[in-house]
């Protein structure tokens, strides 16, 4: 792959208009800002990142993890783009200097497909088809079918959003640049390679879409059936800045949390730094004597330090990274120390904070709710001929295809709607059907 093919400013559904714009705001700047101002991204501040939403103490939810993660991400852009520039001045003149603001959109964007409740709202879906009531709707699909919904993917689930032509919108979904959809993609394959990770890139609806952009940028088909390509180089830089955030986020949460003590987070944190580094760091934190100023500050000094080494990790592996060679993720090919740490970071924060009563807990009410509205919803797409049904058919959004005459696509409708929601109005609808509360009557 080479880098003036993989950069490209063309917008998915409108291709036929495609011009150079010589103005001061980028084609990129255009996808952030974009993403900014859509109601997806704005309902992303009523879904979990990992802990429940807040009450007195507030914590990350989607659309701050979202934030930052695009902030490193630019970072992370911006550094390698200098390094690369440093060995290749000629590319100057190629979109290589902007690949901060890729990277910055794509981080932005990463999580627009999660549904409500966290990851245990991707394990709710992908379980309500492979082991719960679900499993009755296995003899209407193709296997490759069956494949996307037993593994639902957030990460897939957000290239279709940013892509798919919903009813009454414009063809191209958000209209983004080729780039900055295929730098999201984490894992350029389809659901019949996901195998027990349920990780996996596109939908059977959107293979299309996905080889049209992939083979436009040049980049590598590692299988044709079932459909693979090597990642799009920026895809490291995006998961890097991710990897970033949410070690350290969770980890500061967890501190205001009081589920790590202080001692224990200020040891976390300063494990990444060599001892001549750790004494100024020790020095500094005296000068500080708010606790959590002190822990915001070990913090940043973290991420900063994984910056320098993903971006160094990205500049020593570019060559493999271009040629589809590249194994794992950057934060796997990072300096021993900073490694070292995180991995104990990694191992703390499985066995404090991921299995916490306060995350348990909003992982079994997220089971729950989204098993029921599955169940309710798929049961009215099968039978549409019912009064319940047609009741429930009425109140999903008519941009969503519930009444297609394909049964693949009446299922996506209703993940379509389900995984768009809020845990706030996944809650109140589970509720409402249930008669547990009723609209208010003025």
């Amino acid at each position: 792959m080479n880098w003036n093919t993989l950069l490209s400013a063309k917008r998915f559904g409108l291709e036929e208009f495609h011009q150079e714009r010589h103005e001061n705001r980028s084609e990129f700047q255009r996808d952030y800002d974009r993403l900014v101002f859509s109601a997806p991204f704005r309902r992303l501040q009523n879904k979990t990142q990992v802990f429940p939403l807040p009450g007195s103490i507030f914590v990350h939810n989607r659309l701050t993890h979202s934030l930052e993660v695009s902030c490193v991400g630019r970072s992370l852009g911006n550094d390698v783009a200098k390094g690369i520039l440093a060995k290749e001045p000629d590319l100057q003149q190629s979109f290589l200097p902007e690949i901060g603001s890729i990277v910055s959109a794509a981080c932005l964007a990463h999580d627009l497909g999660n549904p409500p409740f966290g990851h245990s709202g991707e394990r709710a879906i992908s379980t309500f088809f492979s082991e719960g009531k679900g499993l009755i709707l296995k003899g209407e699909l193709t296997e490759a079918q069956w494949e996307d919904f037993t593994h639902f993917e957030g990460n897939a689930n957000a290239f279709r959003l940013l892509t798919h032509q919903f009813e009454g919108r414009r063809p191209g979904g958000f209209v983004l640049t080729y780039s900055t959809l295929a730098s999201i993609v984490k894992y350029p394959f389809s659901s019949s390679l996901a195998g027990k990770k349920s990780k996996f890139g596109f939908f059977i609806s959107e293979e299309g879409s996905f080889r049209r952009i992939a083979e436009e940028l040049g980049m590598i088909k590692l299988n044709e059936q079932p459909l693979r390509y090597a990642r799009h180089p920026l895809v490291y830089l995006v998961e890097a800045a991710d990897d970033i955030c949410y070690q350290m986020m969770d980890i500061e949460d967890a501190h205001k949390l009081k589920i790590l003590t202080t001692d224990e987070t200020k040891s976390l944190l300063l494990s990444y730094f060599d001892d001549e580094r750790k004494a100024h760091m020790e020095q500094t934190l005296k000068i500080v004597s708010d606790v959590n100023e002190q822990i915001a500050y070990l913090r940043s000094s973290v991420i900063g330090l994984l910056i320098r080494e993903c971006t160094q990790a990205f500049l020593d592996n570019e060559k493999q990274i271009l040629a589809g060679k590249f194994e794992g993720t950057l934060i796997k090919h990072i300096s021993p120390l900073p490694a070292s740490a995180y991995h104990l970071c990694s191992e703390i924060s499985f066995e404090k904070i991921y299995c916490s009563r306060d995350v348990l807990d909003i992982e079994l009410a997220g089971f729950r709710i989204i098993g029921t509205l599955l169940e309710l919803m798929t049961d009215a797409v099968c039978s549409p001929e019912k009064t319940y049904s047609k009741l429930l058919i009425n109140r999903v959004s008519s941009q969503y295809n519930i009444k297609s005459p394909v049964f693949y696509e009446r299922i996506q409708a209703v993940l379509d709607y389900i995984s768009g929601m809020t845990d706030v109005f996944a809650l109140d609808l589970y509720r409402k059907i249930n008669g547990n509360s009723l609209p208010e009557i003025s």
